[in-house]
């Protein structure tokens, strides 16, 4: 069988499409190799769930550019940036990045992957913070180097595929003599056995012995780590020196700090014992998706009993941020009885320590319906004074898993207690308020129980309000609200740090935004 000169569109995603397949395949096996940065046994998982983002993000290009090589390996490139999970899959997508600048013109060549792995090379060494030998680092530069030598030699598309494996594979085989902790565990790394897996379905690829496929995804893969520090990933739409300012800051936060970069956006992934600086600050700075939060295992001081926050919100973007930082939800939409729906997650999630924030949005007497409700069920219910959403935010950001359940809810409950709020809405009717009078649809700012300001413009308001509070002291200001607000240029006009949410799901309370001071 004669082998491919080059590759085509179609010929690059089939090749995507195998390596999925044989990730997924090898995934057990990749995972349990992982020993290196934390021993979360995810790495071929990681791959895999990159990989299968590479392929969905080839779905939305157009039926007649599915051929054309330059369109598939963009797609490719933006799908795993976005997607990419853990150390590994942003090392993954940095390399079907380099594909993507290497292979601007048809066709795709020997030279197009060679050019591929160094440019990876730069862009991966550029988003670890700390490069460390023995890793799919070192293996990636070994494929890089030979990959260049053949090209020099005048080797085809095959041949110099053929020669970054086998460097590829020698590396490989020596990173345990580099690295201490692999020597120890008697394994290999595991992402670099995840490029040579990459490598070897592209020779497969191109020596002609893979079939044919359609444009359709395949399935994502994944597992969960047990109880510790937390890893937390995002994507981040912002210029690149916001990103590097971003960058800069989570340094300070934890440690294996990885930045993919892409056009106009940045996929972060660190670990880290102080996650909620770390939302903070990356919402601060730029537009977040994608937001997730995993815990490794390893670190935590307490294990037993396991422990969940159960947070009540409104539908839609709050319940979703709510998740991304890592708790459960209960959705409020006056609909079925709350209580039910309540125990049902209790009892769901079989935790032996639940810390319930009711965020303001139940009355008094269904609070007191829940508290005397969970008392009949065997797990700990601890029930936090969190009478906004925003004041739930700020003690989800304090929550320190490895602490016991006295410490954590201490200090969650003086994080939500000490932040001056305000909430936002629409007046009724027309009334006499204690800030003046008021029209049907006028905009109340109130605070406990008074009416600070009437304003008849959203972001007039939400801004006085904003001020307002911070009269008393203050460094940050968290809002949640249904209109469109400059974060960055709120905060330089009251001289405070903003961080901005979106809370449409506020809408059909009536409430236009809350607003909290720390």
């Amino acid at each position: 069988m004669s082998h491919l000169k080059s590759l085509d569109g179609r010929g690059l995603y089939r090749w995507a499409v195998n390596a999925v397949q044989v990730l997924t395949e090898r995934r057990s096996e990749i995972n349990a190799l992982n020993v290196f940065p934390v021993p979360d046994s995810d790495t071929g998982s990681n791959m895999a769930f990159t990989m299968e983002a590479a392929l969905a993000a080839v779905r939305d290009v157009e039926v007649e550019q599915r051929s054309d090589v330059v369109s598939v390996a963009r797609a490719m490139a933006n799908g795993s940036v976005r997607g990419a999970r853990g150390n590994s899959g942003v090392v993954l997508s940095q390399v079907l990045r380099g594909m993507a600048e290497a292979v601007q013109t048809e066709p795709f060549d020997g030279r197009t992957i060679s050019d591929a792995l160094n440019i990876a090379v730069k862009l991966v060494n550029n988003a670890i913070s700390d490069p460390v030998e023995g890793t799919v680092v070192t293996v990636l530069r070994a494929a890089a180097g030979a990959a260049t030598d053949a090209v020099a030699g005048d080797r085809d598309v095959l041949e110099v595929a053929s020669a970054a494996t086998e460097a590829a594979r020698v590396a490989l085989a020596r990173t345990p003599s580099q690295l201490a902790v692999l020597r120890e565990a008697g394994v290999v790394d595991a992402g670099g056995t995840g490029l040579v897996v990459l490598l070897e379905t592209m020779m497969a690829e191109l020596s002609g012995a893979t079939a044919d496929v359609d444009f359709t995804p395949g399935e994502t893969t994944g597992t969960h780590g047990t109880p510790g520090y937390l890893e937390v990933m995002f994507l981040s739409t912002a210029t690149e020196e916001v990103v590097d300012r971003l960058e800069s800051r989570l340094a300070e936060l934890g440690d294996s700090l990885l930045v993919a970069r892409g056009e106009g956006e940045a996929q972060f992934h660190i670990h880290s014992r102080s996650a909620g600086q770390v939302i903070e600050e990356a919402f601060g700075l730029g537009e977040v998706s994608g937001l997730r939060l995993e815990v490794l295992p390893g670190q935590a001081v307490v294990e037993k009993p396991s422990r969940i926050l159960l947070a009540l919100t409104p539908p839609g973007a709050i319940a979703d941020l709510y998740r991304g930082a890592g708790a459960e939800v209960v959705e409020v939409t006056g609909d079925g009885d709350i209580l039910d729906e309540v125990l049902s997650v209790i009892r769901r999630t079989r935790a032996g320590e639940v810390v319930l924030l009711p965020n303001g949005q139940l009355t008094r007497r269904e609070l007191v319906a829940v508290d005397n409700a969970t008392r009949a069920v065997e797990q700990s219910i601890t029930l936090l004074p969190t009478s906004r959403l925003v004041s739930g935010i700020a003690a989800v950001t304090m929550h320190d898993p490895a602490q016991p359940l006295a410490t954590a809810t201490y200090e969650m409950g003086e994080a939500a207690s000490s932040m001056r709020t305000a909430v936002l809405r629409r007046a009724a009717k027309a009334a006499l308020t204690a800030a003046g009078p008021c029209a049907k649809g006028d905009i109340l700012s109130e605070s406990h129980g008074d009416v600070l300001l009437v304003s008849d413009d959203a972001a007039t308001a939400i801004e006085a309000t904003a001020a307002r509070l911070l009269d008393a002291g203050g460094e940050q200001v968290t809002i949640l609200t249904t209109e469109i607000i400059d974060g960055e240029r709120l905060g330089e006009k009251l001289g405070a740090e903003v961080v901005v949410f979106d809370g449409a799901g506020m809408a059909s309370t009536g409430i236009i935004a809350e607003i909290g001071v720390e």
